[in-house]
């Protein structure tokens, strides 16, 4: 059957079958689309939580605590170990006695694998000593004021090409000569040797109460490496009659010595001329009812630890005040143990430590992030002597009856903590807590810096800056494009601002970084001429055409208003940046950023101020768009009827128009700042890249995106750097999020508040 419709066309009827199966199809059409929306829909929402819990998945191994696990535990033949030290691999360990006995053996059976035999002759050991952990040193010394110094090394080979073959081996830094440490012949009662690139120093307690120091420069021919003169250098240090001595630490640069005494307190010496020690300080480091029972540097040299009689441990190091003079001070505290600390094992490559109390338990600390990962009992003896592996894996301790345990230790993530990354930490070197940024160096003693404050710092800099500038233009503009400007005009200017959204970015930071800043250096004046004069010359303008007369007006169609003020905006730019040079010879002697540094404001050429006028360029598009959009999606009828009660055009723009376009215009000022702080290639073209915290408009910055885009080619897989670049990202993606699903809810009040209109 058919039907005719209004124009005289044939339908098929609506019972007919083709009716029914355009029907059916029509439906089965729709299914799909419907499903296809939703598909789409939760394909984006799973792609968004996907992404979020794998940065979750990279970064929670940061926090997790420490945890060991018993590898070995057995009696061993060895007894009164003063000295315990343990290959990278964990396989061998090195024990040095009080007797002048050196035994290599295995870590997990306790075998002798070498036994060398020292040349110490017939001299009477009185005291024994051990430079860093990092050099394998170790010196005895004798009754007669002499002293030997030797190193334990391994050679590592794999002669069937997987199986690995480890040779222990005792090296000579000064030959297997006796050194005579003190010229008076005194038994030395404690010792601390020190052997690094080529220079060997010894401090030594004698028995009459004096502290000897000994420099021996080796100095190799260079004809002939196998032939070398030895430079000493000696000095003394005269003690009062009740200062008695403890505790003595050289550091491995053999330039600082610290002594503590049995009355809490500790001497600071430099002794870079080993011949003339210097007294910098005498600090009083526990209270009075508390004793210093060990004292050891950390990795680096630069800090002292304090293990206390009350189980706190202290961190000290030197800080430089106003007057470039440097003073112990207590930085740090880790008061988790209550018992004695009788021993503290540094960790090699970072700044981390193991402490051990004289109840058998064991702490594991890390000093930057001020962070305790974990206390809990190893051993059963108040006298037993431990040591940490070079990459902090594992540990071995031996009690003073040989039984040796030696332990599984996991701890790959110690120097991060909220402590760390938020807050100010006081690094060493450093006068005062601060928040850095600095992940590596060159030198193997770096503390890593891993503050993200001031990357985020630098994010809402950037971000507010390029706000500064893309809000008022971009929104300003929509209004005059959607309610003012004429329909023709207005097809040109819209899709010119939208293409402006093409470009590329990397572009844009091209141009900034290479155009843009010198030319802004250079012209400094007139740029700030051109801020302040652009707004007053465009008011001016208007006023000025309010008094022309009507019939003038009446020439320039409705609408085109705007196109007057195109001369008017060059004319003020020329002006300003030719006027440029002698506003600056005129008010700042020839150079602007100069003068600015000699007023205590730092200048730098890529800048806040160029990020902002690029940044704001970038996102102006956006937030143009959007607005311009919402604004001119306004019900015709609303503004019909204002204008219709009596209501001015700009009392119905702002009144009726503008409310009822705020929802839009929101989410257009959200989305814009979104961008502004996920943008990474101009941040990182056209600053500094400096991770500094200071609100200086004429100072770079340092972002989260561009430090990921910079850092995360170069950082090692799975290591802390890496993960904490990972955890950049997880801000930048939560700070997007909540940003977003604020610019919702607001955006959701607002239609709702004025959808009444």
């Amino acid at each position: 059957m058919l039907e005719q419709t209004a124009d005289n066309s044939v339908l098929p009827a609506a019972d007919s079958p083709v009716a029914k199966r355009r029907r059916a199809w029509r439906g089965t059409k729709d299914r799909l689309a419907k499903h296809a929306v939703a598909f789409g829909g939760i394909s984006v929402i799973l792609a968004i939580v996907l992404i979020f819990f794998y940065l979750l998945y990279v970064v929670m191994p940061m926090f997790q605590g420490a945890d060991i696990e018993t590898k070995a535990d057995y009696q061993s033949e060895i007894s009164e170990s003063r000295y315990l030290s343990i290959n990278e691999y964990n396989d061998v360990a090195v024990t040095v006695n009080a007797d002048g006995q050196v035994r290599f053996f295995e870590s997990e059976t306790g075998e002798t694998m070498y036994e060398p035999e020292l040349p110490i002759a017939d001299n009477q050991i009185s005291s024994v000593g051990a430079g860093s952990n990092t050099t394998g040193v170790f010196g005895y010394g004798f009754e007669n004021g002499s002293a030997l110094v030797f190193q334990s090394e391994y050679k590592v080979t794999y002669p069937e090409g997987t199986t690995r073959v480890i040779v222990p081996k005792i090296e000579y830094p000064l030959g297997d000569n006796i050194v005579k440490v003190d010229p008076e012949g005194q038994a030395l009662t404690l010792l601390n040797v020190q052997s690094y690139d080529d220079q060997t120093t010894f401090a030594a307690l004698t028995a009459d109460n004096r502290v000897v120091l000994k420099s021996v420069t080796k100095e190799e021919d260079f004809l002939d490496n196998t032939v070398f003169t030895l430079k000493e250098k000696s000095a003394q240090i005269t003690l009062g009659n009740s200062d008695k001595i403890n505790h003595l630490k050289l550091d491995i640069n053999q330039r600082e010595l610290y002594l503590a005494d049995d009355k809490g307190f500790i001497h600071y010496y430099d002794v870079k001329n080993t011949a003339q020690p210097r007294l910098i300080q005498k600090v009083k480091a526990v209270p009075s009812s508390v004793d210093i029972t060990s004292l050891e540097f950390l990795t680096g040299g630069i800090s002292i630890l304090v293990g206390r009689s009350d189980g706190q441990i202290d961190q000290w190091f030197p800080v430089r005040d106003k007057d470039n003079n440097y003073t112990l001070h207590n930085v740090r505290s880790f008061a988790e143990q209550t018992n004695p600390i009788i021993a503290i094992a540094p960790e090699q490559a970072r700044k981390g430590f193991l402490a051990l109390d004289n109840q058998g338990e064991l702490g594991i600390y890390h000093t930057t992030a001020q962070r305790t990962l974990m206390v809990t009992k190893v051993v059963e003896s108040d006298q037993a002597v431990m040591a940490i592996s070079p990459r902090a894996n594992g540990m071995i301790a031996i009690t003073p009856e040989g039984n040796i345990t030696l332990l599984d230790v996991e701890n790959e993530h110690p120097d991060i903590s909220w402590h760390s990354l938020w807050e100010k930490v006081w690094y060493e070197n450093r006068d005062k807590p601060e928040y850095i940024w600095q992940s590596s160096s060159a030198s193997s003693d770096f503390e890593p810096k891993f503050s993200l404050s001031p990357l985020t710092f630098g994010t809402i800099k950037a971000a507010f800056y390029a706000m500064m500038v893309a809000v008022p233009l971009a929104i300003m503009g929509a209004i005059f494009t959607a309610y003012f400007m004429s329909p023709k005009m207005r097809t040109l200017v819209k899709p010119t601002i939208e293409i402006m959204e093409a470009l590329p970015t990397v572009i844009l930071g091209f141009l900034a970084g290479l155009w843009l800043a010198p030319l802004v250096e250079d012209n400094l004046p007139g740029v700030f001429t051109i801020i302040f004069m652009l707004p007053l010359m465009i008011i001016l303008t208007a006023w000025g055409w309010t008094k022309l007369p009507r019939q003038w007006r009446e020439r320039i169609p409705d609408g085109w208003e705007a196109a007057i003020l195109i001369p008017i905006v060059l004319l003020v730019g020329y002006v300003s940046m030719s006027a440029s040079s002698t506003i600056e010879i005129w008010l700042f002697d020839g150079n602007m950023p100069m003068f600015l540094n000699e007023i205590g404001i730092d200048f730098d050429q890529r800048n806040s101020l160029v990020v902002g006028l690029v940044m704001g360029f970038a996102v102006i598009p956006t937030i143009f768009s959007i607005t311009e959009d919402a604004i001119f999606g306004v019900p015709k009828h609303l503004t019909i009827g204002s204008l219709a009660l009596g209501a001015t055009p700009w009392q119905t723009m702002t009144r009726v128009v503008l409310l009822t376009a705020s929802p839009g215009i929101f989410s257009a000022v959200m989305i814009g700042l979104g961008r502004a702080v996920g943008e990474t290639m101009i941040v990182l073209m056209a600053t500094g890249n400096t991770p500094i915290m200071d609100f200086n408009i004429f100072e770079g910055f340092r972002a989260l995106s561009a430090n990921i885009a910079v850092e995360m080619p170069e950082a090692e897989v799975n290591s802390s750097h890496y993960r904490v670049l990972f955890l950049a990202a997880l801000v930048l993606f939560m700070a997007t999020f909540v940003l977003n699903t604020v610019a919702e809810l607001v955006r959701q009040r607002l239609r709702n508040k004025y959808s009444s209109l």
